[in-house]
């Protein structure tokens, strides 16, 4: 037994044979005899055995790796995925489906300081009107329409008061303007 296992242990591959075996280029076999994956034994020639199980456990060492590490072909997937992604939302803020924040945000203070000055501005409209008066059902109505009047500020939407500030929006073409 120990003189088949010198004679195994002995046994050499070509550099062409090893490529075959381990589904390789010969190029490639060079290049894991350089790393010290494959054992030379002398010029062109590979001790097979210690070859073979070098190899297996490059392979299994890089598949562990795999498992715990980045996989470039993932990654990639990822960040082709999210640049889709940004060119969706691009598209959409585009063409005036999506709103920036800074544009709701700017909209949004406009409507409420109309509303703002609306509110405060009803005691001095309403004060000469109410002097003197008793007749409690009057004064309510007109407080009451001042205030859906103040109220009518803020349901006030105008779509394109978001696309004032947005240098991306583009709009719908109207097919006579595009000729």
């Amino acid at each position: 037994m120990r003189n088949e296992s010198a004679a195994e242990s002995e046994m050499l591959f070509t550099t062409k044979q090893l490529a075959e075996i381990l589904n390789l280029s010969p190029r490639r076999v060079q290049q894991l005899a350089e790393e010290g994956v494959l054992v030379k034994s002398s010029r062109g020639k590979y001790k097979a055995v210690e070859s073979i199980q070098n190899f297996i456990r490059q392979l299994s060492k890089e598949q562990s790796g795999k498992a715990s590490g980045v996989d470039y072909f993932d990654e990639r997937a990822l960040h082709e995925k999210a640049k889709r992604e940004k060119a969706q939302l691009e598209l959409a803020v585009m063409k005036g489906e999506l709103h920036r924040s800074e544009d709701v945000e700017f909209v949004m203070n406009d409507m409420i300081a109309a509303f703002r000055s609306r509110i405060l501005a009803i005691p001095s409209k309403l004060a000469p009107q109410l002097a003197g008066k008793t007749d409690i059902p009057m004064i309510q109505q007109l407080l009451s329409l001042e205030t859906n009047e103040a109220l009518s500020e803020l349901s006030n939407y105008d779509p394109a008061a978001f696309y004032e500030n947005n240098p991306d929006y583009v709009g719908p073409v109207d097919s006579e303007e595009a000729e």
